[in-house]
């Protein structure tokens, strides 16, 4: 199978679900509003519950649907949460109470995995020496989708209605299935054949346990800050147009992104995954210390693009990092573990910073991501059990 022609095909599919999935973030707690909660304190807890619901689903059932597609095949499992995703998010279209809408974010986190098993299918058939560049690249489809789809969504809402966007985002999410279904082929001889001849233990994945709490980590020292960062930005921003200056805080780091992805991605390929993981670690934590003391959106601008060409290295870093240690006949449980520890981290991340915030300050909030980032690279510094697959890299075994 050619690599870099599957590599394509899923950054189009990977886009599009993200563009989907996102549509709707912009006015959930609206939605929400409209399905009779009005008290705001109310619109904030359902709001809370709703947004987490999937993760909490997601996070159990990843694992379970990775083993699925060490025996089955890949291909099957980007249909199943493509077309899944996209049934259940149209129904949403059609709640009448917030607790119907709750109900069908648990069934969705169920369905997810569309994302991680894209990895898992790109990094099987990816040879090693170029897994950080196609898997970084491919992870821009991905944040290019997650950018433009809050946009369109408020764009469509306007438009059609919120529940015109439901409707839409089930579509996209059925259309990039068709795309897979189509364009992707898969050798499921192989998948046979390791299912039927070797023994799948899941002690076999134990050697990958810094690689999942690495995502852990980052993922939840990411995302604390997150969800309260345009609050902060209103507290340093006094000027005209407030909410485009809070959409250029939030969008920066993404746009930064889609060059640090790439760019870090092939940075591994040459002197190793985890070397760069550590890299990023340390230099997103130090991006943070011009937000935590600025004091114009400027400077605050500025540590958003900085962190946002660092964050870009982590994921491809850690997903290359499971291709090269994980048994081949369990890669795609592998890559599972892998994206319920980032969907661990996402619950996380916001509990842990808006707690910060209301007990201290949001200023405070950046400083312990930092901590938690360096201690984070201070791990894998010291943890040498990741240094075998730095070792394994062409270049370095000709040095």
């Amino acid at each position: 199978m050619n690599w870099k022609r599957t590599l394509w095909i899923l950054w189009a599919a990977n886009f599009i679900v993200m563009a989907g999935t996102s549509l709707v973030v912009p006015f959930l707690p609206l939605y929400i509003e409209t399905l009779g909660v009005h008290q705001l304190s109310a619109m904030e807890q359902w709001s809370g519950w709703i947004f987490s619901a999937q993760f909490v689903t997601a996070f159990i059932f990843q694992p379970i649907w990775g083993s699925f597609a060490d025996r089955h095949g890949r291909k099957i499992m980007l249909l199943r949460a493509g077309i899944g995703m996209g049934i259940v998010t149209a129904l949403m279209g059609l709640v009448v109470a917030p607790w119907q809408l709750l109900l069908l974010r648990l069934v969705n986190g169920i369905f997810a995995g569309f994302i991680s098993m894209a990895v898992s299918l790109q990094a099987s058939v990816t040879p090693d020496e170029y897994s950080g560049r196609a898997l970084g690249m491919l992870q821009t489809g991905s944040i290019a989708g997650a950018l433009i789809g809050p946009v369109v969504g408020g764009v469509l809402a306007e438009a059609f209605g919120f529940n015109g966007v439901f409707y839409f985002t089930g579509i996209l999410l059925i259309l990039a299935s068709v795309v897979v279904m189509v364009f992707v082929k898969e050798n499921r001889t192989n998948f046979q054949k390791t299912g039927e001849k070797a023994k799948r233990e899941w002690k076999a994945l134990l050697p990958l346990m810094p690689v999942f709490i690495a995502s852990i980590v980052t993922q939840a020292g990411m995302m604390s800050i997150e969800p309260i960062v345009t609050l902060y930005a209103k507290t340093i921003y006094h000027g005209r147009h407030l909410a485009i200056m809070a959409g250029l805080v939030v969008a920066t780091s993404g746009v930064a992104n889609l060059i640090g992805a790439p760019t870090l991605g092939r940075l591994g390929d040459r002197i190793g995954q985890r070397k760069v993981l550590i890299l990023a670690l340390i230099m997103a934590a130090v991006t943070y210390l011009p937000q935590a003391l600025a004091t114009g959106i400027g400077v605050l601008l500025v540590g958003r693009f900085l962190l946002g060409l660092f964050i870009g290295g982590m994921i491809p870093s850690l997903n290359a990092l499971v291709k090269k240690m994980a048994p081949q006949n369990m890669q795609a449980t592998a890559f599972g573990v892998n994206s319920s520890s980032l969907f661990l981290g996402n619950l996380i991340g916001p509990l842990l910073g808006s707690s910060i915030a209301a007990a201290y300050t949001i200023r405070d909030v950046f400083y312990v991501t930092m901590s938690i980032l360096i201690a984070n690279a201070l791990i894998l510094i010291w943890n040498r059990s990741l240094d075998h697959a730095d070792r394994d890299h062409p270049v370095n075994q000709r040095v």
